[in-house]
């Protein structure tokens, strides 16, 4: 879940390729190009909204696709993930994602910058059957079904989730907890609140992280990890720390792409 970040008329800066080459797309595009499982959108949302909210959403999912070198079903995961776009949602909460359906929602008037961190609470819930079998809960994210130290089906890149969720939560020696998780249940401490210690939230935040620190900028997909009032207070990761992640990460999305593409070409 993020909390309110930016509307959806405001100019989103992004440097990557013109993946529409100036022309605009619908949301049925999204559905035909990534096989998302369906998208719905609000009753309330004006067909200007709907068509900057088509271009953004189109333009932000590409480079996604781009950053990670995953072929397209990767980022509707496989085909299960749907969307939502102005519909319904909670005071202060622009984007949320909801496993009982496998939702990622996003507000109408917020939520620029979002949706990096909704997409990988998305595949954090999708990878757990994967990655544990039916050892983990059918709602359970990896990220949280890992510190319950589940057996971990046998596969280089399960090993590859593993040594990243190890390298976030636990110290060098894998004896302790990490500096970074300390400091977020000393946040969540003085708030009174238990969220930002959260596996699911400090995976999400982590990953947000990785992706704004590569060349490739959009603010759409992502904003707000490296300076403002929430990077100040140290809810994400250090550089150094994103650093070891995004090695780590970017490593098994490009071996994943690699190995779709592989079976893709055999079954042609």
């Amino acid at each position: 879940m993020t909390r309110t970040r930016q509307r959806i008329q405001r100019q989103y800066y992004r440097n990557g390729p013109p993946h529409r080459g100036g022309a605009d797309v619908s949301f049925t595009d999204l559905v035909k190009i990534f096989a998302f499982n369906s998208i719905h959108i609000g009753r309330w949302v004006t067909p200007e909204e709907l068509q900057l909210a088509a271009n953004l959403f189109f333009d932000a999912f590409c480079d996604l696709q781009q950053l990670l070198q995953v072929p397209p079903q990767v980022i509707s995961l496989n085909g299960s993930l749907a969307i939502t776009f102005g519909i319904g949602g909670q005071p202060g909460v622009c984007a949320h994602y909801q496993p009982q359906g496998r939702i990622l929602a996003l507000a109408k008037n917020a939520g620029g910058g979002s949706l990096a961190h909704e997409w990988f609470h998305a595949f954090d819930h999708y990878i757990s059957a994967k990655m544990f079998a039916k050892k983990a809960t059918r709602n359970q994210f990896a990220s949280s079904a890992w510190l319950q130290n589940l057996p971990i089906v046998p596969h280089y890149l399960n090993e590859l989730l593993s040594a990243a969720f190890q390298t976030l939560y636990l110290s060098a020696d894998g004896q302790n907890k990490s500096d970074f998780f300390e400091h977020c249940k000393q946040l969540d401490y003085s708030s009174n609140s238990f969220y930002l210690a959260m596996p699911e939230e400090m995976a999400a935040r982590a990953f947000e992280k990785v992706l704004q620190r590569q060349p490739l900028k959009n603010n759409f997909l992502v904003a707000g990890t490296l300076q403002g009032k929430a990077a100040d207070n140290g809810i994400y990761p250090t550089d150094n720390l994103s650093d070891a992640l995004g090695k780590i990460w970017l490593e098994y999305f490009q071996l994943l792409g690699q190995g779709l593409r592989y079976q893709a070409n055999n079954r042609s």
